[in-house]
């Protein structure tokens, strides 16, 4: 007889799929089978996940207030609670753990539904919208911040702080130390982010650089993801300003890049801000504008406080802004030196751990 597996939700992205895919590691170290239910989205991720089987469940978000849309979304919604009970009654897992996202309300409320033991992981220091439903039914509710704001008041007593979980591809460079520049030695750059981040910075980042002086402009290697239609662009802006330069559209080795890199500049999600604190970078974080729950925001400032990184919201930065941001902390190797420190020490480092746990402790109800 097949054993039974732990089943893990996540939405269709690398924010949600990443700390899923760390437990998911751990659990097979563990001895137990793991399966995943996720949207089309998690396909260009899916053959990394380390997972006996993934399952497609059917899901949509809240986008539009119209009654129309709405009605839409939550008739897939309720398409997706019916394939997601089917898949559960045949796979019968232990338990059901949920990363956020849209995708994991089918699976979650089904298993609810089953009388299967749930658990949600929140990534971000505010609740997303998905979570914040979810923390009302599920058994269990882990944060990987405190405070976590928008956390539902009857959620509080099922609450535990565990961090976020990172990847062992990530915690395999936790012990390289920073290199930090020498004068006279090649600066590093890396600049990532999501599609609309990769964008923003393709814009911005080469017209920063080209303010800066020609001695750290010689210096300077690039690394930067981009879209695939900023890629000609950008090659000619970095050509131009005789700047060094690595374009790609993704990096499978981001944690790698991070590890080499003597400054990172990125938006701020939760699985970004986690990998920059496990490996211990200082960074320039920029969030995502208009995020309905201004998690990135959040986030960032959490990491700023700390002093393990710099918080420029995007509207505050103009080529002028970073170009100082960049002299300043280049010209001052012992400020990038000091959060890359204080980034490390703030990494929840025992987080997958934690939530491992919890993860049995269901298995065992």
């Amino acid at each position: 007889m097949t054993a039974r597996p732990i089943l893990l939700a996540a939405g269709g992205t690398g924010g949600h799929l990443f700390p899923a895919a760390a437990l998911a590691q751990e659990l097979k170290r563990r001895g137990y089978e793991v399966e995943l239910a996720t949207d089309e989205r998690a396909e260009k991720y899916g053959t990394e996940f380390p997972a006996r089987a993934i399952h497609q469940v059917p899901s949509a978000t809240f986008g539009s207030r119209s009654p129309i849309a709405m009605a839409k979304t939550t008739a897939k919604l309720f398409r997706g609670y019916l394939k997601a009970r089917n898949v559960l009654s045949e796979v019968n897992p232990l338990a059901v753990m949920g990363f956020g996202g849209y995708p994991t309300i089918p699976p979650v409320m089904a298993a609810r539904s089953l009388g299967i033991p749930t658990a949600i992981h929140e990534q971000n220091a505010v609740m997303g919208r998905a979570n914040r439903l979810l923390s009302r039914f599920a058994d269990r509710v882990a944060l990987s911040f405190t405070p976590t704001k928008r956390l539902h008041p009857s959620a509080e007593s099922r609450a535990l702080v565990t961090g976020t979980p990172v990847r062992d591809a990530v915690l395999a460079y936790r012990d390289v130390a920073y290199a930090t520049p020498e004068p006279a030695s090649r600066l590093l750059l890396l600049v990532f982010g999501g599609s609309q981040g990769a964008h923003f910075f393709a814009e911005v980042v080469p017209q920063a650089l080209l303010l800066l002086p020609s001695p750290l402009r010689w210096r300077l290697t690039v690394v930067q993801q981009a879209r695939e239609e900023d890629l000609g662009a950008l090659r000619e802006a970095y050509k131009e300003a005789g700047i060094a330069v690595h374009l790609g559209t993704f990096f499978p080795d981001l944690p790698e890049r991070i590890a080499t890199a003597n400054l990172i500049v990125a938006r701020a999600g939760a699985s970004t801000v986690a990998e920059l604190m496990a490996i211990g970078r200082p960074c320039i974080l920029v969030p995502l504008p208009h995020a309905l729950d201004n998690d990135q925001l959040e986030n960032a400032t959490r990491l700023q406080d700390g002093g393990g990184g710099w918080c420029i919201r995007q509207n505050e930065l103009t080529p002028q802004r970073l170009a100082s941001e960049l002299e300043g902390l280049f010209t001052s190797p012992e400020r990038l030196a000091d959060a890359a420190a204080k980034a490390k020490a703030m990494a929840p480092v025992d987080a997958v751990k934690k939530l491992a746990d919890l993860a049995e402790e269901l298995a065992r109800t």
